[in-house]
């Protein structure tokens, strides 16, 4: 699901990043990597024709579709081609809320599409559900309450047709961890934390992952990365590049 990490699929991984090291690229790499490893619409698709095929389903908080699409075109995948047949469901959180909900908008009608879109019964491959990002909900005008509920309702979704869902939440003073943070883990399953080069820029680095167990974790073999092993990554125009500290040549 998000190689080179040992991540299993039906997990809730929340992804935390930086202003100074945005995840964007692992967020992308689900997509067009799931869109690869599963069968494309075929030749004969029309526009609109829907497919029953598992799908990923990606809960924007910020409905820049065309950067999306853009990103997906770089990487030799059409999204529009997969949004037009099903495989893809973009769906702009802001507008699922009625204008009665302007003053205090609520997340529960984006919910009820999500569900309808989840299967009651497991398909042979699962879906996945991305909520990018959970930070910018409170921006917009959601409340922590809500939100948080939002996200655990989600998550029981997801675990019921073993679906994986993963989340990103931008952390905007590093280091701090606030309480919206401290709740999400409480209930993903793993957490995936993408920070900047602390120790200066390096033009042969962009930045390092760590590899946490949520709280919600079940036991398993799951290879962890702690902070003082981080695995390195460089951003090149064909994707990311990842290795082992000290090790910029030797990519995995």
């Amino acid at each position: 699901m998000l190689p080179p990490f040992d991540i299993p699929a039906g997990s809730f991984t929340l992804v935390t990043d930086e202003l100074a090291a945005p995840a964007d690229f692992l967020i992308h790499q689900v997509v067009n990597g799931y869109i690869k490893e599963h069968p494309r619409p075929g030749r004969g698709a029309q526009v609109g024709e829907e497919s029953s095929s598992p799908k990923v389903v990606i809960l924007s908080a910020n409905a820049d579709i065309a950067k999306w699409k853009a990103v997906s075109s770089k990487h030799g995948v059409n999204l529009p081609l997969h949004i037009s047949s099903g495989v893809v469901k973009f769906v702009d959180i802001a507008s699922q809320c009625s204008l009665s909900e302007v003053s205090e908008p609520r997340l529960s009608a984006t919910f009820d599409v999500v569900s309808g879109l989840l299967p009651s019964k497991a398909p042979t491959s699962g879906n996945v559900v991305i909520l990018d990002d959970v930070s910018t909900l409170e921006w917009i005008g959601f409340s922590p309450l809500d939100i948080i509920r939002f996200v655990r309702a989600l998550r029981i979704a997801c675990h019921k047709s073993k679906s994986t869902l993963i989340a990103r939440y931008h952390i905007t003073i590093p280091g701090e961890i606030d309480n919206q943070l401290t709740q999400l883990l409480t209930v993903c399953t793993y957490h995936l934390d993408v920070r900047p080069l602390y120790s200066g820029r390096s033009g042969a680095v962009t930045g390092e992952i760590a590899l946490h167990r949520g709280a919600a974790a079940p036991p398993d073999d799951v290879k962890l990365i702690r902070r003082s092993g981080s695995l390195q990554y460089r951003l090149l125009d064909t994707g990311p590049v990842y290795f082992q500290k000290g090790t910029s040549e030797g990519v995995l």
